[in-house]
């Protein structure tokens, strides 16, 4: 029994993978000579989707029980002086590690995990006999997290006790989809709350915040938690601004023209009109709109043939990743206010070493830090550059130096886990990428940015440098290999500064 036994069970689900798969890419073999190849494939489609719709929610019932008994476990096991925080920052950090999450998700799994253990038993017996997926289980925590327990049990009852004394009509809440139950929990839930809506509305204000998240293709996402008035509000006078901004000549639609009156208003100055340049190229440039360039302080890292415009190479910008070589152009060109050298390897784009013999290193260092980690190293943390803390992976007192491959990048809360914790950090050896050794014995390695080496402009390239001899040489036919292989490049023509300065003046004459 015990770990013997979860491995071998864990097994058998594997194996039992292995056979579903094992039907579904055999689909329509061994049918009957009457039988019709193409819907039974259909059939047994639908057959493996209805399964797994039914065998996933009680997974994820055994995923929160397991994480909810190790944190009441660990909690058994600490000392009664240790610092609750640093207990909990210390569980959630290994339960992060353990299910691959960042420490934001896993705190909210591990706080998932609690409500239902513990407040919801109704709604974990529906999610362990598969009639209810983890999505609707988390709506029933969120929409009973400010509840008191009795207002809890009223509305889990509500909608999943049919003896209860206002059980819910309709569709069943499994048996719809989770955005359609939400909807009718938090209706229920406004209605039958025993607090006042005036007073919570006073209290989760205090909650307001604006949030940013990457996506792709050099696009981001900026989002606010606000009073309903004022987000109202705000939605109709942009959408009152850009419907102004409509007309024959605009070819913008209207949700671009919104996003640039948004930005505009943001960024401090415009009005989100369209300039056109006589080409019709709106929309094409990096700057749609003719939105102000930002000009707070941002980190980009541009290759120097991308910022001369000899190549499309992205640039990368801190706390999101590659941006259009044209939108860095811009940034450098209008928005500025310093520049920072730091020397990469040419041969993979790595950032070389530097270092200092006193304790506190240099801002120059500091600087060269944020753009070598990008984010807090610890695994599983997206914290950006700017809010981070510089530390001595080897502790100073213990004869660490102060060189940057002995400084690493952390978050204010995964520096505290450091100090208050038995969480260990362990540097690179030959064997092992650098990561981290948890109170439980177990080893996780940190993320480490993907360096590249930069990209060379064409005529850069070392197979067309190689059939270019400079002036005065004999053909390449005539020149030994060797003297190729000596060629850092063959410029003919224009340099690369006069080559983008013209492309610069042709794109604006």
């Amino acid at each position: 029994m015990g770990r013997a036994a979860v491995e071998k069970a864990f097994a058998d689900i594997n194996a039992a993978y292995a056979v579903l798969s094992a039907e579904l890419e055999g689909t329509g073999s061994g049918a009957g000579p009457d039988a019709d190849p193409l819907q039974d494939t259909s059939d047994l489609c639908l057959d493996i989707l209805a399964g797994a719709a039914r065998s996933e929610p009680p997974m994820a019932g055994l995923k929160a029980r397991a994480a909810a008994k190790y944190a009441a476990t660990l909690h058994s096991m600490a000392p009664p002086d240790a610092p609750a925080m640093a207990r909990e920052a210390s569980v959630a950090a290994e339960v992060a590690c353990v299910l691959t999450i960042g420490p934001r998700a896993a705190g909210a799994f591990l706080f998932d995990s609690h409500e239902l253990t513990t407040r919801l038993p109704l709604t974990l017996a529906a999610l362990q006999a598969g009639t209810m997926s983890w999505q609707h289980a988390r709506v029933m925590v969120d929409e009973t997290a400010s509840l008191d327990p009795a207002g809890a049990a009223a509305l889990e009852a509500h909608f999943l006790d049919p003896a209860a004394p206002n059980p819910a009509s309709g569709c069943p809440a499994g048996d719809m989809p989770a955005s359609r139950f939400r909807h009718k929990a938090r209706i229920w839930r406004e209605r039958h709350h025993g607090q006042s809506i005036e007073k919570r509305h006073a209290t989760s204000v205090l909650d307001r915040r604006v949030e940013y998240a990457p996506d792709r293709d050099g696009m981001a996402w900026l989002s606010a938690y606000l009073p309903a008035d004022q987000a109202a509000a705000i939605w109709n006078r942009i959408t009152a601004i850009s419907r102004g901004l409509q007309g024959p000549d605009e070819k913008r639609n209207l949700a671009q023209i919104r996003a640039d009156v948004y930005a505009a208003a943001l960024l401090g100055g415009g009005n989100g009109r369209s300039i056109d340049d006589g080409g019709g190229d709106i929309g094409k440039t990096g700057n749609p709109g003719q939105v102000p360039t930002p000009r707070a302080e941002v980190l980009v890292t541009v290759p120097v043939f991308s910022l001369l415009g000899a190549t499309d190479e992205p640039a990368m910008l801190d706390g999101y990743g590659p941006i259009p070589a044209s939108m860095a152009r811009n940034l450098v060109v209008n928005g500025a206010e310093s520049f920072h050298r730091v020397l990469v390897d040419p041969r993979d784009g790595a950032q070389l070493e530097i270092g200092r013999k006193s304790y506190r290193p240099t801002k120059a260092m500091r600087r060269w830090l944020q753009l070598r980690d990008g984010r807090c190293t610890f695994p599983g943390c997206s914290n950006q550059s700017l809010d981070n803390e510089t530390d001595h992976l080897r502790a100073w007192s213990d004869g660490g130096t102060t060189g940057v491959s002995n400084l690493r990048q952390l978050c204010p809360r995964h520096h505290q886990l450091k100090h208050t914790s038995t969480w260990t950090p362990t540097p690179a050896t030959k064997n092992e990428p650098p990561g981290w050794i948890s109170p439980s014995g177990r080893r996780y390695t940190s993320e480490h940015q993907d360096w590249e080496p930069p990209q060379l402009p064409q005529e850069l390239q070392p197979e067309v440098a190689s059939t270019r001899a400079p002036t005065g040489c004999s053909p390449p036919s005539a020149q030994p290999a060797s003297f190729y292989g000596h060629l850092d490049f063959a410029q003919t023509g224009l340099s690369l500064g006069e080559n983008g300065l013209e492309r610069f003046l042709h794109a604006h004459a």
